[in-house]
């Protein structure tokens, strides 16, 4: 059989609707020979009945791509709000303020692979081989991020088996260090997320935060997520509160919350001690003499040990001021830069310790030495960290303390964004984005404001899976994690963008009737909600033409339509238009559908609405990498999208949201997923 929605390209037919679609799907001859989209229906049908052209005057094709014109018809028009003449003043209610934010289209773009003519493939039978996947995709059927990392999935060492990993340095105190860091731990895995509290976290920490809070889980074990608060000057404490907010948003409670400065004693005790041992030197170098991998060795390498005590003691006391004295290793990394900065000068107090210190460690010296306090067995860094392994382990060892292990994975990018904290700095400044959370970001609060369901990211996370490789994946594969979970936890509803005033005239009923519409068409066990149905009804513009072509299914003269759930067939009556002829009112006469000739489509629609702000998105950037100067010469704030954010003032939604709160998610019939945005006042509602 063929497409029962769609055939040969032609408009929806009257099969039910969008979940009809979905449900009965169709083959490939009822799809111009494209074939299906395995969740989504018909693969064709996601410019046709998707939102992305929302704003199409002219044809139904609703895939209106980020210039304005629309893919199906090059004469599309951009519709920029609600006509003027929706009625005389008082024809709506008092509007409710909500802001709803558009999560995502019911289906997602057309990418390069669906534009790809596919070779036809002989069917097999229940046991034939599954099909590969193109490079760079993500498959749909993927265990879950706790069975890849469960037990010896990933091979990692066991706890208190450190010295079976390769490059992991034995010394002659090893194997007592890693006794007596079994009878603290119990033989228990350890991991931790220490994120830097200077900026948001974005969807790249989704992936580490996973991985170390899910192998820890998978394994039994534990988790800390430890603040690395050794940069006073760029901590904020709406910082530190958003980052515990996102990862127990993510489903994940850490076994414990620490800060690299609570052990900002014994770091200091431990900078003497390796002095002593004559592994550091207080340097005078400017820190332009030192960067990169070839600078001049330290001409105060070799100087005494008592006298850099001294030194490092005034440091301590403030007697230098900013870059005139760091404490240096005496180190070799595995990248050739010699001799990293243990400890420099910095007169800024300190978010929690004060004034404490003027001296403050650096990543290279902190971080393994935290691992090592805090017991951790596993230290999951991404890849561009391996170069400081060696110095890892070195310290550890320098100072006869249990050394953890460092195992590396790859970054998770996306592509068509920045995640950059530096650069999200400069789009809110130059009120690109309103601020980190804008839901065109790919920060993790900007995902929770748009509406993206923690599980969708976790999810995705899993897909990309973990892998040594970094990763650069497109957008739309985020999106599809997301829509499987919409699908299944957000209640249908309908609204209008683009509101028509219907009349019907032979209204069957003195009153408003009431009609009772399912949460979710395909389970009707999970509930219904009551819309109320009277003499006046608002339906989308685009749903009704004045004249029919070839393929036209909705509303027209002549060619009736039914509306969803309401059991009636309307018909055209008269057409009632303002001085400018433009179409501000249908006057139509409505049948049972049961009587009624059955219809070529069904149309969503309004009665009694509320008022509320609908905001629609598109991708922020323009290409795909535009931080790439070979890509975008201009920088990446040339390549901004003009119209990746459209506002709908006065769209018109059911009474069923009425009482909705801020991040409750719906499915809008035959447009997509819409969120209540936080920022709705009393009696506002923001939908997008």
């Amino acid at each position: 059989m063929g497409c029962p929605v769609r055939r040969g390209g032609a408009e929806p037919a009257a099969v039910g609707g969008w979940e009809d679609h979905q449900e009965r799907g169709g083959s490939a001859g009822g799809c111009e020979g494209r074939g299906l989209d395995a969740a989504w229906g018909c693969v064709l049908c996601r410019v046709h009945v998707g939102p992305a052209g929302l704003f199409c005057g002219r044809v139904r094709c609703r895939g209106l791509p980020a210039l304005g014109r629309c893919r199906q018809d090059e004469g599309g028009d951009s519709w920029t709000g609600p006509p003027q003449s929706l009625g005389a003043p008082g024809a709506f209610p008092t509007p409710v303020c909500v802001s709803f934010l558009q999560v995502l289209h019911l289906l997602g773009p057309k990418t390069e692979a669906d534009l790809e003519k596919k070779p036809k493939v002989r069917r097999r039978g229940r046991l034939g081989t599954a099909p590969s996947l193109p490079a760079g995709e993500v498959g749909t059927e993927t265990r879950s991020l706790l069975e890849q990392l469960r037990g010896e999935a990933l091979k990692f060492h066991k706890p208190g088996e450190n010295y079976k990993t390769e490059g992991y340095v034995v010394t002659p105190n090893t194997m007592a260090l890693l006794k007596q860091h079994l009878a603290i731990t119990g033989g228990q895995v350890r991991t931790r997320f220490p994120p830097e509290p200077n900026g948001i976290l974005h969807i790249g920490h989704a992936k580490a935060i996973n991985f170390n809070f899910g192998y820890a889980k998978a394994n039994g074990g534990v988790c800390f997520l430890r603040y690395d608060d050794t940069n006073p000057e760029k901590e904020e404490e709406k910082y530190f509160t958003a980052i515990r907010e996102m990862v127990e948003w993510l489903g994940y409670q850490p076994y414990a919350v620490t800060h690299a400065s609570d052990y900002f004693d014994q770091l200091y005790t431990w900078a003497l001690e390796l002095i002593r041992r004559g592994q550091a030197y207080v340097c005078h170098q400017k820190v332009e003499e030192i960067k990169g991998h070839n600078p001049p060795p330290s001409p105060w390498r070799d100087r005494p040990m008592e006298e850099s005590l001294l030194l490092f003691e005034d440091m301590r006391k403030g007697k230098f001021g900013e870059g005139e004295a760091t404490l240096r290793m005496k180190l070799v990394m595995e990248d050739g830069k010699m001799d990293p900065v243990a400890y420099r000068v910095k007169f800024t107090p300190h978010h929690r310790t004060g004034d404490k210190w003027c001296i403050y460690p650096t990543y290279d010296y902190t971080h393994c030495l935290c691992d090592s306090i805090e017991h951790i067995t596993h230290s999951l860094c991404t890849k561009e960290f391996q170069a400081r392994r060696s110095s890892y382990f070195w310290l550890c060892n320098a100072l006869d303390v249990y050394c953890p292990v460092q195992w590396e994975y790859g970054r998770l990018n996306l592509l068509y964004t920045v995640v950059s904290k530096r650069k999200i700095i400069r789009l809110v400044e130059t009120g690109a984005v309103r601020d980190w959370d804008d839901p065109r970001l790919f920060t993790l609060t900007a995902l929770r404001r748009r509406g993206f369901p923690p599980e969708a990211i976790n999810n995705f996370c899993a897909r990309v899976g973990v892998t040594v490789a970094q990763a650069t994946m497109e957008p739309h594969l985020l999106e599809a994690c997301a829509r499987e979970v919409l699908n299944e936890q957000a209640p249908r509803a309908m609204a209008v963008l683009e509101p028509l005033k219907v009349t019907i005239t032979n209204f069957p009923a003195p009153k408003a009737l009431e009609v009772l519409v399912p949460n979710f068409p395909a389970d009707e066990s999970r509930g219904f909600h009551k819309v109320p149905f009277q003499t006046t009804i608002y339906i989308e513009e685009t749903d009704f033409r004045e004249e029919v072509d070839k393929g036209y299914k909705r509303l027209a003269p002549g060619q009736p339509v039914g509306l969803r759930h309401a059991g009636y067939v309307i018909a055209i009556q008269n057409v009632i238009k303002d001085a400018s002829g433009h179409v501000i009112e249908l006057e139509v006469t409505c049948t049972k559908s049961d009587t009624a000739e059955k219809p070529k489509a069904f149309i969503h629609w309004v009665s009694e609405p509320l008022v509320c702000e609908v905001r629609l998105y598109e991708r922020l950037f323009l290409h795909k990498n535009p931080e790439d100067p070979s890509e975008v010469p201009g920088g990446f704030l040339s390549d901004l999208n003009p119209d990746s954010l459209r506002v709908v003032r006065n769209a018109l939604v059911d009474s069923s949201v009425v009482s909705a709160r801020p991040f409750d998610k719906f499915q809008f019939e035959r447009l997509g997923y819409f969120s209540v945005d936080p920022d709705s006042e009393e009696g506002k509602v923001s939908l997008g």
